[in-house]
Protein backbone atom coordinates (compact mmCIF):
# COMPACT_ATOMS: atom_id res chain seq x y z
CA UNK A 1 0.00 0.00 0.00
CA UNK A 2 2.68 2.40 0.75
CA UNK A 3 4.37 1.74 -2.35
CA UNK A 4 0.89 2.39 -4.07
CA UNK A 5 0.26 6.15 -2.50
CA UNK A 6 3.85 6.94 -2.94
CA UNK A 7 3.57 6.63 -6.64
CA UNK A 8 0.27 8.36 -6.92
CA UNK A 9 2.07 11.17 -5.55
CA UNK A 10 4.69 11.10 -8.13
CA UNK A 11 2.14 10.92 -10.49
CA UNK A 12 2.03 14.59 -10.01
CA UNK A 13 -0.79 17.15 -9.07
CA UNK A 14 -4.79 16.17 -9.37
CA UNK A 15 -5.17 19.07 -12.26
CA UNK A 16 -1.98 17.51 -14.32
CA UNK A 17 -3.66 13.49 -13.72
CA UNK A 18 -7.29 14.81 -14.42
CA UNK A 19 -5.68 16.42 -17.76
CA UNK A 20 -4.20 12.96 -18.77
CA UNK A 21 -7.21 10.70 -17.85
CA UNK A 22 -9.51 13.24 -19.91
CA UNK A 23 -7.74 11.69 -23.71
CA UNK A 24 -9.95 9.38 -25.54
CA UNK A 25 -12.83 9.66 -22.95
CA UNK A 26 -15.93 10.76 -24.03
CA UNK A 27 -17.49 11.63 -20.44
CA UNK A 28 -15.98 11.80 -16.73
CA UNK A 29 -19.78 11.87 -14.75
CA UNK A 30 -18.99 13.85 -12.29
CA UNK A 31 -15.49 15.22 -12.79
CA UNK A 32 -14.95 17.58 -9.61
CA UNK A 33 -15.77 14.15 -8.06
CA UNK A 34 -13.03 12.60 -9.35
CA UNK A 35 -10.58 15.72 -8.84
CA UNK A 36 -11.63 15.62 -5.13
CA UNK A 37 -10.76 11.72 -4.65
CA UNK A 38 -7.40 12.55 -6.82
CA UNK A 39 -6.98 15.21 -4.04
CA UNK A 40 -7.08 12.70 -1.06
CA UNK A 41 -3.87 11.39 -2.42
CA UNK A 42 -4.54 7.36 -2.09
CA UNK A 43 -4.50 4.66 -4.31
CA UNK A 44 -7.83 4.74 -5.98
CA UNK A 45 -9.91 1.26 -6.90
CA UNK A 46 -10.62 1.81 -10.70
CA UNK A 47 -13.31 -1.02 -12.02
CA UNK A 48 -13.95 -2.38 -15.35
CA UNK A 49 -15.82 -4.92 -16.19
CA UNK A 50 -15.40 -7.81 -18.83
CA UNK A 51 -18.21 -10.70 -19.75
CA UNK A 52 -16.72 -13.73 -21.29
CA UNK A 53 -19.08 -13.92 -23.96
CA UNK A 54 -15.82 -14.58 -26.31
CA UNK A 55 -12.77 -16.52 -26.41
CA UNK A 56 -10.41 -13.58 -27.73
CA UNK A 57 -9.75 -9.90 -26.81
CA UNK A 58 -9.68 -7.48 -29.67
CA UNK A 59 -8.88 -3.97 -30.21
CA UNK A 60 -11.09 -2.80 -29.58
CA UNK A 61 -11.21 -4.04 -25.48
CA UNK A 62 -7.71 -2.63 -25.20
CA UNK A 63 -9.38 0.96 -25.53
CA UNK A 64 -10.85 0.82 -21.98
CA UNK A 65 -7.42 -1.59 -21.05
CA UNK A 66 -5.37 1.47 -22.45
CA UNK A 67 -7.37 3.54 -20.02
CA UNK A 68 -6.51 1.38 -16.86
CA UNK A 69 -2.76 1.27 -17.77
CA UNK A 70 -2.83 4.77 -17.69
CA UNK A 71 -4.82 4.90 -13.92
CA UNK A 72 -2.12 2.39 -13.33
CA UNK A 73 0.98 4.46 -14.60
CA UNK A 74 -0.59 7.15 -12.28
CA UNK A 75 -0.51 4.41 -9.30
CA UNK A 76 -3.82 3.77 -9.35
CA UNK A 77 -4.89 0.18 -8.93
CA UNK A 78 -7.11 -1.58 -11.55
CA UNK A 79 -9.83 -4.30 -10.53
CA UNK A 80 -10.47 -6.75 -13.60
CA UNK A 81 -13.62 -8.03 -12.95
CA UNK A 82 -14.46 -11.33 -14.55
CA UNK A 83 -18.28 -11.12 -14.99
CA UNK A 84 -18.87 -14.71 -14.92
CA UNK A 85 -21.87 -14.48 -12.81
CA UNK A 86 -23.45 -11.97 -15.74
CA UNK A 87 -22.05 -13.48 -18.80
CA UNK A 88 -24.37 -16.47 -17.57
CA UNK A 89 -27.68 -13.60 -17.75
CA UNK A 90 -26.32 -12.45 -20.97
CA UNK A 91 -26.05 -8.25 -21.23
CA UNK A 92 -29.02 -6.90 -23.45
CA UNK A 93 -27.10 -3.51 -23.80
CA UNK A 94 -27.95 -2.91 -27.63
CA UNK A 95 -29.48 -5.68 -28.17
CA UNK A 96 -32.73 -5.72 -30.28
CA UNK A 97 -33.86 -9.84 -28.85
CA UNK A 98 -33.09 -11.64 -26.02
CA UNK A 99 -29.88 -12.76 -25.74
CA UNK A 100 -28.79 -16.16 -25.21
CA UNK A 101 -27.37 -16.96 -22.14
CA UNK A 102 -24.22 -18.50 -21.94
CA UNK A 103 -23.70 -22.48 -19.62
CA UNK A 104 -21.21 -21.83 -17.13
CA UNK A 105 -18.55 -24.17 -18.53
CA UNK A 106 -18.36 -21.58 -21.66
CA UNK A 107 -18.07 -18.71 -19.41
CA UNK A 108 -15.45 -20.47 -17.38
CA UNK A 109 -13.26 -21.61 -20.57
CA UNK A 110 -13.45 -17.79 -21.92
CA UNK A 111 -12.13 -16.32 -18.99
CA UNK A 112 -9.41 -18.81 -18.88
CA UNK A 113 -8.27 -16.93 -22.16
CA UNK A 114 -9.24 -13.62 -21.24
CA UNK A 115 -6.61 -13.62 -17.91
CA UNK A 116 -4.21 -14.46 -20.11
CA UNK A 117 -4.34 -11.87 -22.65
CA UNK A 118 -5.33 -9.19 -20.46
CA UNK A 119 -1.90 -8.52 -19.23
CA UNK A 120 -0.37 -8.00 -22.54
CA UNK A 121 -1.78 -4.37 -21.79
CA UNK A 122 -2.21 -3.98 -18.03
CA UNK A 123 0.54 -4.09 -15.38
CA UNK A 124 0.39 -7.58 -13.79
CA UNK A 125 1.45 -6.36 -10.17
CA UNK A 126 -1.30 -3.34 -9.78
CA UNK A 127 -4.28 -5.44 -10.93
CA UNK A 128 -6.55 -7.32 -9.29
CA UNK A 129 -8.74 -10.07 -10.70
CA UNK A 130 -11.91 -10.62 -9.13
CA UNK A 131 -14.79 -13.00 -10.27
CA UNK A 132 -18.66 -11.67 -9.59
CA UNK A 133 -19.65 -15.32 -9.10
CA UNK A 134 -17.70 -14.43 -5.12
CA UNK A 135 -20.22 -12.96 -3.98
CA UNK A 136 -23.56 -13.57 -6.46
CA UNK A 137 -23.31 -16.96 -5.75
CA UNK A 138 -23.69 -16.49 -2.18
CA UNK A 139 -26.83 -14.17 -2.19
CA UNK A 140 -29.64 -15.50 -1.22
CA UNK A 141 -33.10 -15.10 -3.38
CA UNK A 142 -33.88 -12.31 -0.34
CA UNK A 143 -31.19 -10.74 -1.24
CA UNK A 144 -31.66 -10.49 -4.80
CA UNK A 145 -35.02 -8.82 -3.93
CA UNK A 146 -33.89 -6.27 -1.91
CA UNK A 147 -31.46 -5.36 -4.53
CA UNK A 148 -34.26 -5.06 -7.28
CA UNK A 149 -35.73 -2.82 -4.54
CA UNK A 150 -33.63 0.04 -4.72
CA UNK A 151 -34.87 0.53 -8.62
CA UNK A 152 -37.89 0.54 -10.47
CA UNK A 153 -39.14 -0.95 -13.76
CA UNK A 154 -39.76 2.87 -15.50
CA UNK A 155 -35.97 3.96 -14.81
CA UNK A 156 -35.47 0.64 -16.29
CA UNK A 157 -37.24 1.95 -19.60
CA UNK A 158 -35.72 4.80 -19.51
CA UNK A 159 -33.02 2.75 -21.03
CA UNK A 160 -33.10 3.46 -25.10
CA UNK A 161 -32.85 -0.76 -26.23
CA UNK A 162 -35.39 -1.96 -23.31
CA UNK A 163 -37.70 1.67 -24.28
CA UNK A 164 -37.59 0.82 -28.12
CA UNK A 165 -38.25 -3.05 -27.96
CA UNK A 166 -41.42 -2.22 -25.37
CA UNK A 167 -42.30 0.18 -28.02
CA UNK A 168 -42.29 -2.43 -30.48
CA UNK A 169 -43.49 -5.37 -28.15
CA UNK A 170 -40.37 -7.11 -28.18
CA UNK A 171 -39.92 -9.85 -25.47
CA UNK A 172 -37.76 -8.32 -22.55
CA UNK A 173 -36.90 -11.10 -19.97
CA UNK A 174 -36.89 -10.43 -16.23
CA UNK A 175 -34.00 -11.84 -15.95
CA UNK A 176 -32.39 -9.10 -18.47
CA UNK A 177 -33.59 -6.00 -15.61
CA UNK A 178 -31.40 -8.17 -13.37
CA UNK A 179 -27.95 -7.36 -15.71
CA UNK A 180 -27.23 -3.59 -14.80
CA UNK A 181 -28.69 -4.50 -11.33
CA UNK A 182 -25.70 -7.37 -10.72
CA UNK A 183 -23.29 -4.82 -12.31
CA UNK A 184 -24.57 -2.19 -10.03
CA UNK A 185 -24.03 -4.20 -7.65
CA UNK A 186 -20.40 -5.43 -8.11
CA UNK A 187 -19.30 -2.05 -7.65
CA UNK A 188 -20.69 -2.04 -3.80
CA UNK A 189 -18.96 -5.60 -3.16
CA UNK A 190 -15.86 -4.04 -4.91
CA UNK A 191 -15.72 -0.70 -3.12
CA UNK A 192 -15.60 0.70 -6.44
CA UNK A 193 -13.90 4.70 -6.51
CA UNK A 194 -14.18 4.92 -10.34
CA UNK A 195 -15.42 2.48 -13.02
CA UNK A 196 -14.35 2.63 -16.81
CA UNK A 197 -16.71 1.65 -19.66
CA UNK A 198 -17.42 1.93 -23.16
CA UNK A 199 -20.19 4.47 -24.22
CA UNK A 200 -22.73 1.84 -24.52
CA UNK A 201 -22.42 1.07 -21.04
CA UNK A 202 -23.42 4.21 -19.61
CA UNK A 203 -26.51 3.22 -18.05
CA UNK A 204 -25.15 0.48 -16.33
CA UNK A 205 -22.64 2.63 -14.73
CA UNK A 206 -25.12 4.50 -13.70
CA UNK A 207 -27.06 2.23 -12.00
CA UNK A 208 -23.36 1.29 -9.79
CA UNK A 209 -23.67 4.78 -8.62
CA UNK A 210 -27.06 4.78 -7.46
CA UNK A 211 -26.18 1.35 -5.64
CA UNK A 212 -23.50 2.40 -4.07
CA UNK A 213 -25.34 5.65 -2.66
CA UNK A 214 -28.22 3.02 -1.65
CA UNK A 215 -25.96 0.90 0.07
CA UNK A 216 -24.28 3.79 1.50
CA UNK A 217 -20.93 4.44 -0.10
CA UNK A 218 -19.44 6.92 -1.62
CA UNK A 219 -20.55 6.74 -5.47
CA UNK A 220 -17.92 5.75 -8.19
CA UNK A 221 -17.37 8.14 -10.73
CA UNK A 222 -17.73 7.25 -14.32
CA UNK A 223 -15.16 7.25 -16.98
CA UNK A 224 -16.70 6.23 -20.27
CA UNK A 225 -14.30 5.67 -23.90
CA UNK A 226 -15.58 5.67 -27.25
CA UNK A 227 -16.23 2.48 -29.38
CA UNK A 228 -13.95 1.40 -31.45
CA UNK A 229 -15.11 0.52 -34.90
CA UNK A 230 -13.68 -2.75 -37.00
CA UNK A 231 -12.12 -3.41 -39.98
CA UNK A 232 -15.37 -2.44 -41.71
CA UNK A 233 -15.21 1.30 -40.64
CA UNK A 234 -18.48 1.09 -39.64
CA UNK A 235 -20.02 -1.31 -37.02
CA UNK A 236 -18.41 -1.39 -33.66
CA UNK A 237 -15.46 -4.09 -33.23
CA UNK A 238 -16.98 -7.76 -32.86
CA UNK A 239 -16.12 -10.87 -33.60
CA UNK A 240 -19.27 -12.37 -34.02
CA UNK A 241 -19.14 -9.44 -37.46
CA UNK A 242 -16.01 -10.63 -38.13
CA UNK A 243 -14.45 -7.03 -38.37
CA UNK A 244 -12.40 -7.63 -35.32
CA UNK A 245 -8.98 -7.11 -34.85
CA UNK A 246 -7.89 -9.96 -32.09
CA UNK A 247 -5.10 -9.45 -29.52
CA UNK A 248 -3.93 -12.84 -30.19
CA UNK A 249 -4.06 -12.85 -33.90
CA UNK A 250 -1.33 -14.26 -35.59
CA UNK A 251 1.67 -11.39 -36.35
CA UNK A 252 0.94 -11.65 -39.91
CA UNK A 253 -2.81 -11.26 -39.57
CA UNK A 254 -2.84 -8.90 -37.28
CA UNK A 255 -0.20 -6.84 -39.28
CA UNK A 256 -2.70 -7.48 -42.69
CA UNK A 257 -5.58 -6.49 -40.96
CA UNK A 258 -4.47 -3.07 -40.26
CA UNK A 259 -2.86 -2.16 -43.10
CA UNK A 260 -6.78 -3.14 -44.31
CA UNK A 261 -8.46 -0.17 -43.07
CA UNK A 262 -9.24 2.90 -44.28
CA UNK A 263 -6.55 6.24 -43.88
CA UNK A 264 -9.51 7.91 -41.97
CA UNK A 265 -9.67 4.93 -39.23
CA UNK A 266 -5.91 4.83 -39.26
CA UNK A 267 -6.28 8.25 -37.65
CA UNK A 268 -9.17 7.11 -35.35
CA UNK A 269 -7.26 4.11 -34.29
CA UNK A 270 -4.17 6.14 -33.59
CA UNK A 271 -6.37 8.22 -31.13
CA UNK A 272 -7.77 5.41 -29.02
CA UNK A 273 -4.82 2.94 -28.89
CA UNK A 274 -1.73 5.10 -29.27
CA UNK A 275 -0.46 8.06 -27.40
CA UNK A 276 0.70 9.60 -30.79
CA UNK A 277 -0.17 13.12 -31.82
CA UNK A 278 -2.74 12.98 -34.19
CA UNK A 279 -3.20 16.37 -35.07
CA UNK A 280 0.33 16.95 -35.99
CA UNK A 281 -0.04 13.60 -38.06
CA UNK A 282 -3.09 14.62 -40.00
CA UNK A 283 -1.52 18.39 -40.75
CA UNK A 284 1.51 16.10 -42.37
CA UNK A 285 -0.42 13.97 -44.29
CA UNK A 286 -2.71 16.60 -45.27
CA UNK A 287 0.53 18.88 -46.26
CA UNK A 288 1.88 15.20 -48.25
CA UNK A 289 5.03 15.23 -46.24
CA UNK A 290 4.48 12.04 -45.21
CA UNK A 291 2.27 9.17 -47.40
CA UNK A 292 -0.56 7.32 -45.75
CA UNK A 293 0.80 4.07 -46.53
CA UNK A 294 4.03 4.96 -44.04
CA UNK A 295 1.76 6.38 -41.02
CA UNK A 296 -0.09 2.96 -41.58
CA UNK A 297 2.51 0.97 -41.56
CA UNK A 298 3.85 2.86 -38.20
CA UNK A 299 0.56 1.82 -36.96
CA UNK A 300 0.65 -1.65 -37.57
CA UNK A 301 4.17 -1.94 -36.29
CA UNK A 302 2.89 -0.29 -33.08
CA UNK A 303 0.20 -2.55 -32.41
CA UNK A 304 2.18 -5.84 -33.57
CA UNK A 305 4.71 -4.85 -31.61
CA UNK A 306 2.92 -3.99 -28.30
CA UNK A 307 1.42 -7.92 -28.54
CA UNK A 308 4.25 -9.51 -30.32
CA UNK A 309 7.26 -7.98 -29.81
CA UNK A 310 9.26 -5.71 -32.08
CA UNK A 311 11.09 -8.13 -33.90
CA UNK A 312 7.77 -10.02 -34.92
CA UNK A 313 6.56 -6.26 -36.17
CA UNK A 314 10.09 -5.83 -37.83
CA UNK A 315 9.49 -9.12 -39.79
CA UNK A 316 5.95 -8.29 -40.52
CA UNK A 317 6.63 -4.94 -41.89
CA UNK A 318 9.89 -5.91 -43.86
CA UNK A 319 7.61 -9.26 -45.49
CA UNK A 320 4.28 -6.55 -46.23
CA UNK A 321 7.19 -4.18 -48.25
CA UNK A 322 8.62 -7.20 -49.87
CA UNK A 323 5.15 -8.77 -51.27
CA UNK A 324 2.50 -5.43 -51.51
CA UNK A 325 5.10 -2.62 -51.94
CA UNK A 326 7.72 -4.12 -54.52
CA UNK A 327 5.56 -6.21 -55.75
CA UNK A 328 7.54 -8.99 -54.60
CA UNK A 329 6.78 -12.47 -53.17
CA UNK A 330 8.63 -13.67 -50.06
CA UNK A 331 11.10 -16.91 -50.54
CA UNK A 332 8.55 -19.59 -48.74
CA UNK A 333 5.47 -19.58 -49.57
CA UNK A 334 2.45 -22.28 -48.24
CA UNK A 335 2.15 -24.97 -50.85
CA UNK A 336 -0.98 -27.06 -52.28
CA UNK A 337 -0.76 -30.41 -54.55
CA UNK A 338 -3.51 -30.31 -56.98
CA UNK A 339 -4.54 -34.19 -56.69
CA UNK A 340 -7.58 -33.57 -59.33
CA UNK A 341 -7.59 -34.35 -62.87
CA UNK A 342 -5.06 -32.49 -64.78
CA UNK A 343 -5.96 -34.41 -68.50
CA UNK A 344 -7.64 -31.38 -69.39
CA UNK A 345 -7.28 -27.36 -68.77
CA UNK A 346 -8.12 -26.19 -64.94
CA UNK A 347 -10.52 -23.43 -64.29
CA UNK A 348 -8.68 -21.12 -62.31
CA UNK A 349 -11.65 -20.79 -60.00
CA UNK A 350 -11.82 -24.57 -58.81
CA UNK A 351 -8.54 -23.64 -57.88
CA UNK A 352 -8.43 -21.46 -55.98
CA UNK A 353 -11.45 -22.93 -53.64
CA UNK A 354 -9.49 -26.30 -53.90
CA UNK A 355 -6.50 -24.48 -52.16
CA UNK A 356 -8.74 -22.95 -49.39
CA UNK A 357 -7.96 -19.33 -50.07
CA UNK A 358 -11.44 -18.75 -50.54
CA UNK A 359 -14.65 -21.00 -49.81
CA UNK A 360 -16.48 -20.27 -53.03
CA UNK A 361 -16.32 -20.09 -56.81
CA UNK A 362 -19.15 -16.98 -56.41
CA UNK A 363 -16.86 -15.27 -54.54
CA UNK A 364 -13.72 -15.88 -56.63
CA UNK A 365 -15.54 -14.60 -59.40
CA UNK A 366 -16.22 -11.62 -57.67
CA UNK A 367 -12.67 -10.69 -56.20
CA UNK A 368 -11.49 -12.12 -60.40
CA UNK A 369 -13.75 -8.92 -61.53
CA UNK A 370 -12.13 -6.45 -58.54
CA UNK A 371 -8.39 -7.12 -60.20
CA UNK A 372 -7.89 -9.23 -56.93
CA UNK A 373 -6.24 -12.51 -58.55
CA UNK A 374 -2.92 -12.69 -59.72
CA UNK A 375 -1.57 -15.78 -61.62
CA UNK A 376 2.30 -15.44 -61.57
CA UNK A 377 2.26 -11.81 -60.99
CA UNK A 378 -0.07 -11.21 -63.57
CA UNK A 379 -3.20 -9.90 -62.76
CA UNK A 380 -6.47 -11.91 -64.14
CA UNK A 381 -9.54 -10.29 -65.51
CA UNK A 382 -11.21 -13.08 -66.94
CA UNK A 383 -13.50 -15.70 -64.66
CA UNK A 384 -13.31 -17.93 -67.29
CA UNK A 385 -9.35 -17.92 -67.03
CA UNK A 386 -8.32 -22.02 -67.20
CA UNK A 387 -4.61 -23.37 -66.81
CA UNK A 388 -3.09 -25.19 -69.25
CA UNK A 389 -3.03 -29.26 -67.94
CA UNK A 390 1.36 -28.95 -69.27
CA UNK A 391 1.59 -26.43 -66.19
CA UNK A 392 3.78 -27.37 -63.46
CA UNK A 393 3.07 -24.57 -60.85
CA UNK A 394 1.75 -21.38 -60.56
CA UNK A 395 1.99 -18.68 -57.81
CA UNK A 396 -1.90 -17.68 -56.84
CA UNK A 397 -2.15 -14.51 -55.04
CA UNK A 398 -5.48 -13.32 -53.28
CA UNK A 399 -5.76 -9.93 -52.17
CA UNK A 400 -3.46 -8.20 -50.80
CA UNK A 401 -2.79 -11.00 -47.55
CA UNK A 402 -2.96 -14.79 -49.44
CA UNK A 403 -0.74 -16.39 -51.74
CA UNK A 404 -0.01 -19.75 -52.34
CA UNK A 405 2.46 -21.86 -54.78
CA UNK A 406 0.19 -24.85 -56.47
CA UNK A 407 1.61 -27.81 -58.09
CA UNK A 408 0.51 -29.31 -60.68
CA UNK A 409 3.37 -31.95 -61.65
CA UNK A 410 3.17 -31.53 -64.83
CA UNK A 411 6.05 -30.32 -66.52
CA UNK A 412 5.44 -26.43 -66.60
CA UNK A 413 6.20 -25.18 -70.77
CA UNK A 414 6.42 -21.32 -72.21
CA UNK A 415 3.25 -20.06 -72.95
CA UNK A 416 1.09 -22.23 -70.95
CA UNK A 417 -1.19 -19.64 -69.49
CA UNK A 418 -4.21 -19.02 -70.79
CA UNK A 419 -6.24 -15.52 -70.44
CA UNK A 420 -9.43 -16.24 -71.91
CA UNK A 421 -12.02 -19.55 -72.08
Amino acid sequence: MRMESSATANAGAPDRQLALIRRGTVDILPADELVQKLREGRSLRVKFGADPSAPDLHLGHTVALNKLRQFQDLGHRVIFLIGDFTGMIGDPTGKSETRKPLTRAEVSANAETYQQQVFKVLDRSRTEVRFNSEWMDRMSAADVVRLCGHYTVARMLERDDFARRYAEQRSIGVHEFLYPLVQGYDSVALSADVEVGGTDQRFNLLVGRELQKAYGMVPQTIVTVPLLEGTDGVAKMSKSLGNAIGIADPPEDMFGKIMSISDAMMLRYYELLTQADVAEMRQKIVANSVHPMEVKKQLAEILVGRFHGESSARKESEKFEQRFQRRELPSELPTFDWTGDSSTTLALVDVVVATGMVKTKSEVRRLIQQGAVRVDGERITDIHCRLSPVRRSAVIQVGPRRAMAVNFGAEKKEGDFANRA
